[in-house]
């Protein structure tokens, strides 16, 4: 090799060195914001009281609740609720969005043929025997063209679509944890209010019965008429409670119908609940619960990917600061006429390859980036936030079973005291050693405290349902 000629490598290098000095700037543009680590929270002495070495919750934790009309009612949700379909549905656009991410990254190839019949014109540049004539002109090329993506601005937008394909499965999983819940959470008040509903009507059966048993008392003269009154006024009244309960079962049927995706129609069929929870089940958290919450709760793994979706945009917005290089190329034939069309000396060729050197577009780029660290930090503070409110809700869950557990026991105690009161003033009513307003008032007690208990179990069952959603209702998803 002669001198001169090792010069021109040289040479070529130095002005592309030149050429990267010169590329944009990016200043102190990054991104600020710090995610949490889930173990290093404080998880509170309830969390840490109710933390034993069990299982997490089953993907289909309702099942613990032991009533088949409940199964498939979930069931029924998760094949035909159109919000949870709505969630699978963009899904499958975020998987279709990764796929035109994905041939960013690969060769391009086109194709094209034309033929097109023109009037030359007389006066123009065409030459004759053109000129002033009609002629085809013929074209059929193959095209190429290759990023060479040098920076990998292409590889982060596909790796920022594909952590968008794995947040909306994330959201998908969310939604269907939320629409089990919601109907699981609607059922158990379902079964409350067949509950109440009872413990009224069994009150309302009371009630006649002293109303008879005073009539006849009337007749014998042993009665007056104000105590017949002063027991008939409490009549309507407790009518009027059993036919509003009997109003909420109805919109409860009507609202569990529209969750699993059907018409008022199908609520009617709905039967009353035959809940039956174990003792002592979903009154415990996994001790690796810190730690291992991140992956149980969509919601946090959604924020979680949102997270990784921006450092890949960060990423190629960085990118964007360098040069890049496009090489395209083109094959065919074109001729006028079609009778040398396809001969070699029809063929053309040629390769453009192009290079863009964002040098004095710094402003903008610093700009876009600025906008992607941004959105960077409001994912990594999303996901924080998701994260407290995750701890704070397993908190809370564990907090009301502790406290329902009490009330339980407090709750059979007055129900067991109003029952006696009731029993020794209905006996003494009829002895005559009292009148009827003793009784209904004893009677009121123990409706208020049957109430009560119905209400403390209920809980119980309730309180286990957002504890299981608390706890992520058994989904476990891989994270990075």
């Amino acid at each position: 090799m002669t001198p001169r000629h090792a010069i021109r490598p040289l040479a070529l290098a130095s002005c592309m060195l030149a050429l990267l000095a010169g590329c944009a700037d990016m200043g102190k543009v990054r991104p600020q914001a710090v995610a949490l680590k889930p173990a290093e929270l404080n998880s509170g002495k309830a969390i840490a009281a109710a933390s034993k070495d069990i299982a997490w919750p089953e993907q289909q934790w309702w099942q613990a609740l032991h009533d088949e009309q409940l199964d498939k009612l979930v069931s029924a949700a998760l094949a035909d609720n159109p919000t949870l379909r709505a969630t699978q549905a963009r899904v499958r656009q975020a998987e279709a969005l990764a796929g035109v991410a994905r041939a960013g990254t690969q060769p391009r190839v086109d194709a094209s043929a034309s033929a097109d019949r023109e009037l030359y014109s007389a006066h123009s540049t065409v030459p004759a025997p053109l000129a002033g004539n009609y002629a085809w002109k013929n074209t059929a090329m193959l095209s190429g063209s290759y990023d060479l993506d040098l920076w990998g601005r292409n590889r982060d937008a596909l790796a920022a679509a594909l952590d968008e394909v794995h947040m909306a499965s994330a959201e998908s999983q969310m939604a269907r944890l939320t629409l089990t819940t919601a109907i699981v959470r609607s059922y158990i008040q379902l079964s409350l209010e067949y509950a109440l509903q009872d413990s009224v009507a069994e009150n309302l059966a009371q009630r006649q019965r002293i109303l008879d048993i005073t009539r006849k008392r009337r007749a014998a003269g042993l009665a007056s008429e104000l105590d017949v009154a002063s027991i008939e006024t409490t009549l309507p009244a407790g009518r009027r409670e059993h036919e509003q309960i009997g109003e909420s079962i109805a919109l409860l049927r009507n609202q569990l119908a529209a969750l699993i995706g059907k018409g008022p129609g199908d609520g009617d069929a709905i039967a009353r609940p035959m809940l039956a929870l174990e003792a002592g089940r979903g009154q415990a958290v996994p001790a690796s619960l810190p730690a291992e919450l991140v992956g149980r709760r969509p919601d946090i793994a959604a924020q979680r990917w949102r997270i990784e979706a921006a450092n890949s945009r960060v990423a190629g917005a960085k990118a964007d600061f360098y040069p890049n290089i496009n090489l395209a190329a083109f094959v065919g034939f074109q001729a006028l006429g079609f009778t040398h069309f396809l001969d070699a000396n029809s063929a053309m060729r040629g390769v453009t390859p192009a290079i863009s050197l964002p040098i004095f577009d710094g402003g903008r780029l610093r700009s876009q980036l600025g906008n992607q660290t941004a959105l960077h930090d409001g994912a990594v503070e999303q996901y924080n936030a998701a994260v407290v409110q995750a701890m704070s809700d397993v908190a809370n869950a564990v907090v009301r079973i502790d406290s329902v557990r009490q009330q339980d026991l407090l709750a059979q105690r007055a129900l067991g005291s109003a029952r006696r009161q009731q029993q020794l003033a209905e006996r003494a009513y009829k002895a005559g050693m009292t009148d009827a307003l003793n009784v209904i008032n004893a009677q009121i007690t123990l409706l208020n405290e049957q109430q009560q208990m119905a209400q403390v179990a209920s809980k119980q069952l309730d309180n286990y349902a957002l504890l299981m959603a608390a706890l992520g209702g058994g989904i476990k998803l891989d994270l990075p």
